[in-house]
């Protein structure tokens, strides 16, 4: 394609993002500022020959369109439809279907080692961008790269400033340096412009300073991060003039071994309404108006996080000690409003769970009162961390995890279905599931006072209607008791979001003379002998959860059950241990059997055999 042909493909692939994004919603911000930067690593790489990895896979929407998917953006994230992420089921162009961030360089370091040893000439280029370089992981890659000299690995940093919000820590300011700092592009203007005209030695001094530049940037704007690893550094190039990142690629694909190319993008470019967002430049978005930017489904309840974050507010009014944490999701989870009232408590680490697992570990050592507030899918990353650092030393740290549960069109790396299986195995730890408004205030007051570590979880969505106990017995809530005087032949227990689908289950059964019994202990884990004398008596005891089963607190609830001789019958309603593809929350919560319909038949099923 001609030059003037290219740059006009951009405008186009622009315009087709922001058409399209505004229908299904997803990652566009972050897109609309790789279009150049993607655009000429696909005409100086050769895919999928030459691999490209994307850290984190939502930057891929370009890649997308131009190995031949744009068809596939009427149903981008929906079910049955064009994965937000690299996919390899999609396009043999998709390699690694990565969406965490940090770890494409581990990816790319091992693929092309692999591909040295078999004598493969392929180069793996590697996309780092949206904060994704604050995270340790990709520093450990790093630094085993610079020592492997003969690797063929091409480094993009697509240095946007950003992650879901500026980028933090010392890295950010000094990428921030480079970019911003006043001196360099008006001295190399003056190297290229005035010394090249000069008769005779213009152009031999022109490349003598130009080879220069490293040094240059070294004084001008310290640069020796990358250099001093070893690494070959390329940069900064103007991220949007596709020309130049064109030539720096093209530069970098000539060296032997690993090299870096440092690429100065806007997030959101090409899209006013993006540019003019301060808090996350579209980093992901519902549908909006074209026009304005504003989003077109109006939001009438308020949202779990919402909820979370006026609570967190008035906490910190009253309690001096009570600090927050977030890795790069200070706005996401709800803390923006707690950080702009109390801005010296609130903590935002970059992508870097494991450190902010342990830096709440020593604050709550030191005697405040430590919220560590992240996508449930996120904490995952921690464990370790959590278990050995926080846990072995009792530390009363509070896990906030939003998104827990089905989250829907960002598909099996982002639904929050491990946590209560994995974090239930940690010695001393509390989990609590709340079902509405109040019970997450009340289970986030009873987290802060306790003196030993906690997870509250919850959904993304809009908070249901209230779920009020018609009684309370030794902290568990009775939500439902038809039952009588008698013994209930069925026992339901819903945690979390999904007691208002057991109450469901408890009224059709009630309905059909069964006599049914439906409870919500909040703190779904440990299981107190509070819980087991309240079941211990029904002949089918019904769990439901949205998360995976084993390792569950279902599962762990049968096993208190059986250690006790209970004879009760356990139907255990949850997630099989698998990968949940991306769709709405209520089709996949549906197609997994958690409707009242299929828990009454489970549970007459049940009923029959015994």
């Amino acid at each position: 394609m001609s030059e003037e042909d290219l740059d006009d493909l951009c405008t186009q692939i622009r315009q087709f993002l922001i058409e399209k994004v505004s229908v299904t919603g997803g990652h566009l911000g972050p897109n609309l500022g790789v279009v150049e930067v993607t655009m000429a690593i696909h005409r100086v790489f050769q895919s999928p020959f030459d691999p490209i990895i994307f850290d984190t896979g939502h930057i891929s929407y370009v890649h997308k369109i131009l190995t031949g998917r744009q068809a596939g953006f009427d149903q981008l994230r929906q079910a049955g439809g064009l994965s937000g992420y690299p996919n390899r089921a999609e396009s043999a162009h998709d390699w690694v279907e990565n969406s965490h961030a940090s770890a494409a360089l581990s990816w790319g370091t091992g693929m092309a080692e692999a591909f040295r040893l078999q004598g493969n000439p392929h180069c793996v280029v590697v996309v780092v961008g949206d904060g994704a370089l604050t995270g340790g992981m990709a520093w450990e890659a790093l630094n085993n790269i610079a020592v492997q000299k003969d690797l063929r690995m091409v480094i993009v940093v697509n240095d946007n400033g950003r992650s879901y919000t500026p980028t933090v820590g010392g890295l950010a300011e000094h990428l921030s340096g480079i970019r911003t700092d006043r001196r360099y592009d008006p001295t190399l203007d003056v190297v290229k412009t005035v010394v090249q005209k000069a008769p005779l030695v213009g152009r031999p001094a022109y490349d003598l300073l130009h080879g220069l530049k490293v040094g240059l940037k070294d004084i001008l704007a310290p640069q020796g991060l990358f250099s001093d690893l070893g690494l070959k550094y390329i940069g900064p190039v103007a991220g949007h003039d596709r020309s130049a990142v064109e030539k720096a690629l093209t530069q970098a694909k000539g060296y032997e071994g690993p090299v870096i190319v440092h690429c100065l993008t806007e997030k959101g470019h090409g899209f006013s309404a993006a540019e003019q967002d301060d808090a996350d430049r579209f980093h992901a978005v519902d549908g909006f108006n074209l026009e304005t930017g504003k989003a077109q489904h109006d939001v009438t309840g308020r949202s779990w996080t919402q909820v979370f974050s006026d609570e967190m507010v008035a906490l910190a009014g009253t309690d001096p000690d009570l600090v927050a944490i977030s890795a790069a999701m200070i706005n996401p989870v709800g803390l923006g409003p707690m950080a702009a009232a109390y801005p010296d408590r609130v903590f935002d680490v970059g992508i870097a769970e494991q450190h902010a697992v342990v830096s709440a570990a020593g604050m709550a050592m030191a005697g405040l009162h430590p919220v560590v507030a992240v996508y449930a899918t996120f904490l995952n990353r921690g464990f370790d961390q959590v278990l050995m650092d926080v846990g072995l030393h009792s530390m009363p740290v509070t896990f906030v995890l939003d998104r827990a549960g089905v989250t829907g069109p960002d598909g099996a790396s982002h639904h929050g279905i491990w946590d209560m299986s994995i974090f239930a195995d940690v010695p001393g730890m509390h989990i609590a599931a709340p079902r509405d408004e109040e019970t997450l205030r009340r289970a986030l007051r009873e987290a802060l006072a306790a003196s030993h570590p906690c997870v509250v979880r919850f959904p993304k969505g809009e908070v249901p209607a209230p779920l009020a106990p018609v009684r309370c017995e030794d902290g568990i809530d009775i939500l439902m008791d038809h039952a009588g005087e008698g013994t209930p032949q069925v026992c339901l227990i819903g945690y979390g979001p999904m007691a208002q689908l057991a109450v469901q289950a408890g009224e059709d059964l009630a309905g059909r003379g069964v006599g049914a019994m439906v409870i919500d202990p909040v703190w779904a884990a440990p299981v107190t002998p509070a819980l087991l004398a309240t079941v211990a008596s029904a002949r089918v005891v019904v769990t439901i959860e949205d998360g995976i089963d084993a390792g569950g607190v279902g599962q762990r609830l049968q096993l208190a059950l059986a250690d006790a001789s209970s004879g009760a019958t356990v139907v255990r309603c949850a997630i099989p241990t698998s990968f949940v593809h991306q769709g709405s929350r209520a089709s996949i919560l549906a197609e997994l059997g958690f409707t009242p319909e299929a828990i009454v038949d489970r549970v007459l099923a049940a009923l029959a055999e015994r």
